[in-house]
């Protein structure tokens, strides 16, 4: 990355930690597949399984680790194997969560972004619709054994950064899956059964991440690594640098927060509009619309300035199609079109905001 760039993408990715690759770069030195049964092998099964205690300590988990590629595959075993064929969830999850919970009961949600949670609390199991269970319908419960509803929700909206309030959920006949991706690291993980993590979120290198769940009985096995619950060799130098990425953090959170007041002013008194305004939010994410100037037109102009922002999820930011967060929040195509993501890193400061600040305001103006 050229040094005179300003780097405001983190909820895309966020650069990997010193120490992280100071991890990585000492496993490839000495890196075997710990699945072996000499020597070489039970010294990298010795490193995997103190990682997975180290990376269970630095969250807070103390449930079983499966490591996968990152929170989508987490996302996928989870969701795609449990034990229920009653999935709940919202339409502001991350299309992860979308393409595999196609008969899936989708919850309402606010103009802020906030799942409707209170049917969970209030309505019976078997009240709650699922058109998957539709007469003539296509049956996703064949073969499955656990008659809890599994619901489905986003910790931290990659979007918006709105927090979900995960923890007043009534669990009695709910088992709760937290897409934890952008809240892991930053926030008090969610007292969920299942939690997909994904460690370039927070300073660990791309393609490793975690399901994190309480009791493996939830949801079906595949055979093969990780106790027969994902196949494939595991990744043990990026592992080990997820571990380490993890203990080097630090909470930056409330510099952040800090610093996103200040943005938030100036946006408003430059005419822009902050999205889910009044939610609570993550303290390093956020979106703005700004009248006049499509987000494609703001990404070249920001890029052209050495700004790097996005519209919406890394995921989907190639595609033409308008933000499906910001249409469940009830905002319409031309509106949506105008939204840019912000999201900060550990490094981001004071001069980092003014920067963004100076250019957001002339292109405004222009606009």
């Amino acid at each position: 990355m050229a040094s005179n760039r300003l780097y405001l993408d983190h909820a895309a990715t966020t650069p990997i930690l010193p120490q992280a690759k100071a991890a990585m770069v000492g496993a490839l030195e000495s890196w075997s597949n710990p699945s072996s049964p000499h020597g070489d092998g039970r010294a990298a099964r010795a490193a995997l399984e103190d990682a997975r205690r180290r990376i269970g300590a630095a969250l807070g988990w103390d449930g079983q680790i499966i490591f996968t590629s990152g929170a989508s595959e987490a996302i996928a075993i989870g969701l795609g194997r449990a034990k229920t064929g009653r999935i709940l969830t919202s339409p502001v999850e991350h299309d992860s969560v979308l393409r595999v919970t196609p008969g899936a009961g989708r919850l309402e949600v606010t103009s802020d972004g906030l799942a409707t949670l209170s049917p969970v609390r209030a309505e019976p199991v078997e009240a709650l619709h699922f058109p998957s269970e539709e007469k003539g319908g296509p049956s996703t419960s064949s073969g499955r054994t656990d008659e809890r509803v599994l619901l489905a929700i986003q910790h931290v909206n990659n979007e918006t950064g709105v927090i979900q309030p995960l923890d007043a959920i009534d669990r009695e006949g709910v088992i709760l899956f937290a897409d934890c991706a952008q809240s892991a690291a930053k926030l008090p993980l969610p007292d969920a059964d299942m939690i997909a993590v994904s460690a370039h979120k927070f300073g660990g290198p791309p393609g490793v991440g975690a399901l994190l769940i309480k009791d493996l009985t939830l949801i079906d096995p595949s055979g093969g690594q990780e106790q027969g619950y994902r196949s494939g060799t595991e990744n043990l130098p990026a592992i080990l640098a997820m571990a380490a990425a993890l203990e080097a953090r630090t909470d930056w959170l409330p510099k952040a927060a800090t610093l996103r007041a200040k943005l938030d002013a100036a946006i408003e008194a430059s005419g822009g509009r902050i999205v889910a305004r009044n939610a609570p939010r993550i303290p390093n994410i956020a979106s703005y619309r700004m009248p006049g100037l499509s987000a494609r037109a703001q990404l070249i102009q920001f890029d052209l300035a050495g700004i790097s922002v996005s519209a919406g999820s890394a995921c989907s930011s190639g595609s033409l199609k308008t933000s499906h967060v910001l249409g469940a929040m009830g905002w319409d195509e031309a509106e949506a079109s105008e939204v840019i993501r912000v999201s900060f890193g550990p490094a981001t400061d004071e001069a980092d905001i003014d920067r963004f600040i100076d250019a957001w305001t002339k292109m405004a103006a222009r606009a």
